[in-house]
């Protein structure tokens, strides 16, 4: 093995240059790398934005066969597989928002083809096409990005995510790297023990950031203090607030005082959220303002500053919001806005956060009757889900929707997935019978109902993905010609047809259930309760202390052992003008008997107190200013007696 060590070293410092321009790895980024292509299960902690994508690429570019790899966030592993691509390497993605047509070419080709990285989101773990197809193809190594979502105290737990340690069973002998940002020693632990690792072997990069200063500002006028810190520092920041009408305030009131800022959510369109993305990314819009949908996957290293206009829920995610600031290395800040009433309304935000078990009963009701899902069906389907015409039809509040969808999740019945871009979809609502005795004048038309017959099954009994383009290429018209007369079939209602999207897509992990059948342990339930208190009650921890170092609070947090004062965090350089200011009153007293029997040059005075120039320059110009010391026309400074 030590023999083969040097090589090993060669090759992969000759692959991150050869694809990535690099010379050095980042720390940690090399041990983790050698120690998958030793073939050891493996947990890598690495903060955001310190380079975990690497760790997987390079051991799939070293080894032959196919990385899988599993993440829940589909606009990240599109924005990965577009980046490899760019690269010349093979890779793709698998997800609900592809017609099964699109996923079985996809997985035959890692079965026969030489795709190098296949990304999945983990509800298609269970799915009988990955299962088999999984079996056949000649798999290097599984990378499990946010790995915190496997575990049951982890701030983001994921029933789908269970799944993998079947996955494992059906690829023997590949080893496992599991990735997170942030996670406690408890659940470093759970995720090693879920994954199945084969003996526990956790790797850690260093979760301090030297060049950012952590601070907290209790104010009762936190538009005034988010002026103050843009202004004084400038260059590129977000700002995260909780509520998208939040975002939309904040960012109105920003640009009515000079200041050039956008603002940035959910609600907005896929075309508008790439636009102000791209503005702030290139510097044209210095600051975003933003809910925590901003930010994930961006590679934007000179951001100045992050500023919390509401407070997080747990530090994991404070951690990792806050470390988007200052990736270059320059000097960066993380700022925390705290106003008196935060308090009383985060408690009341916190009730919110678990409604009553009945109350998540019926919303699970309401949501199946909503996507038409009957009792028994629906099991492993994906359904468009528009979050904010349900809940207007239902008169229901959003964030009491999101929060029973979150405890559905966990409870393993259906999961709300991330925007996609959803393919169309097509029903017929006439049968097949009916279908040929169907008179349409227009030859066309009889010709694309034939196109989508010979191409698609399953077209009348349930809403199909179809391909407008591979439809074009069959019927001989053009992808625009498909379109209008798949919309003229849909007003004759002969099909539905619902034209591609992009919206968030609600993925049942279970058939519908009868209302009075749906479990959810009051145990776990409660269990998971007492978690979330007890993360936020950390985080208002952190909010709150006065002493300490921020840094070395949020290290502990994490399981760093003895972490290190940062020394430029608010407590940092309070502490240091405290120890300060005693000296300070000294060097004065000092000063002042140094000139009490005649004028002196400040070289003299720096020459008799063996000091810093600078320092003397600062002192004179303080006691200059309280009255006590004048300066000479001669440039000599005497007491004021």
């Amino acid at each position: 093995m030590e023999s083969t060590a040097p090589n090993r070293r060669q090759q992969i410092a000759a692959l991150l240059k050869r694809y990535w321009g690099f010379d050095t790895f980042r720390p940690v980024q090399e041990q983790v790398i050698l120690s998958v292509l030793a073939g050891r299960d493996t947990l890598a902690l690495m903060p955001t934005g310190g380079g975990k994508s690497l760790t997987y690429q390079i051991p799939g570019l070293a080894s032959e066969g196919v990385c899988i790899v599993v993440t829940p966030l589909i606009a990240l592993m599109k924005d990965q597989v577009d980046r490899l691509r760019k690269l010349g390497i093979r890779a793709l993605a698998i997800h609900s928002g592809l017609s099964a047509r699109q996923i079985d070419i996809d997985l035959d080709n890692c079965v026969y083809g030489d795709v190098k990285f296949l990304y999945v989101a983990p509800e298609r773990l269970a799915s009988e096409a990955f299962r088999l197809r999984v079996q056949r193809m000649n798999v290097s190594l599984l990378a499990v990005d946010e790995a915190h979502c496997i575990s049951q105290w982890g701030y983001d737990f994921r029933p789908s995510y269970l799944r993998i340690a079947e996955l494992r069973e059906r690829i023997p002998g590949v080893p496992v790297l599991a990735l997170t940002a942030s996670a406690t020693p408890r659940v470093a632990d759970d995720i090693m023990e879920k994954l199945r690792f084969a003996e526990p072997h956790l790797l850690r990069s260093d979760f301090s950031r030297p060049n950012l200063s952590y601070a907290v500002r209790h104010t009762d006028d936190k538009n005034e203090q988010l002026l103050r810190i843009i202004r004084n520092v400038g260059g590129s920041g977000i700002v995260y607030v909780r509520t998208r009408e939040g975002a939309e305030q904040v960012a109105a009131f920003l640009r009515d005082e000079g200041i050039s800022a956008e603002y940035y959510h959910g609600g907005l369109g896929h075309a508008e959220r790439s636009m102000r993305q791209e503005a702030w990314i290139s510097g044209r819009t210095p600051v975003m303002v933003a809910t925590n949908a901003f930010g994930m996957g961006i590679d934007k290293p000179d951001v100045r500053y992050v500023v919390h206009y509401t407070m997080c829920d747990s530090l994991e995610s404070y951690y990792q919001e806050a470390g988007r600031a200052g990736r270059d290395g320059r000097r960066s800040y993380a700022v925390l806005l705290i106003s008196s009433d935060d308090a009383g309304r985060i408690a009341k935000r916190f009730e919110a956060d678990y409604p009553p078990l009945e109350k998540i009963r019926s919303i699970y009701e309401k949501i199946c009757s909503y996507l038409q899902i009957a009792i028994g069906d629906g099991a492993q389907s994906s359904f468009l889900f528009n979050l904010r015409d349900f809940c207007t039809r239902e008169h229901l509040y959003t964030g009491l929707v999101q929060n029973a969808l979150k405890i559905l999740s966990q409870n393993g019945y259906m999961t709300l997935l991330d925007e996609a871009a959803n393919p169309a979809r097509i029903l017929f609502c006439v049968s097949r019978d009916d279908l040929y005795r169907l008179r349409v004048i227009r030859d066309d038309l009889d010709h694309i109902i034939r196109v989508l017959l010979r191409l698609y099954e399953g077209v009348f009994t349930d809403f199909r993905p179809i391909d407008e383009t591979e439809i074009a290429t069959w019927s001989g018209y053009t992808p625009e010609k498909v379109h209008d007369l798949l919309k003229r079939l849909w007003q004759l209602r002969v099909i539905r047809y619902i034209p591609s999207n992009r919206s968030p897509l609600l993925y049942m992990d279970e058939e519908r259930l009868p209302t009075a059948d749906l479990y959810i342990s009051p145990e776990s339930y409660q269990q998971r309760r007492k978690q979330t208190r007890e993360r936020f009650e950390r985080m208002l921890a952190y909010a709150t202390a006065e002493t300490g170092c921020r840094s070395s609070f949020l290290e502990a947090y994490f399981g760093v052992p003895e972490p290190r004062e940062c020394g430029i965090c608010d407590l940092c350089l309070a502490r240091k003008r405290a120890a300060r200011a005693p000296q300070a009153e000294a060097s004065k007293k000092t000063v002042l008997e140094l000139l009490r029997n005649d004028a002196l040059d400040p070289r003299e005075i720096v020459a008799a107190l063996r000091s810093d120039p600078a320092q003397i320059a600062e002192l004179l110009r303080k006691l200059s200013g309280e009255g006590k010391i004048s300066i000479l026309p001669d440039g000599k400074v005497t007491i004021n007696r």
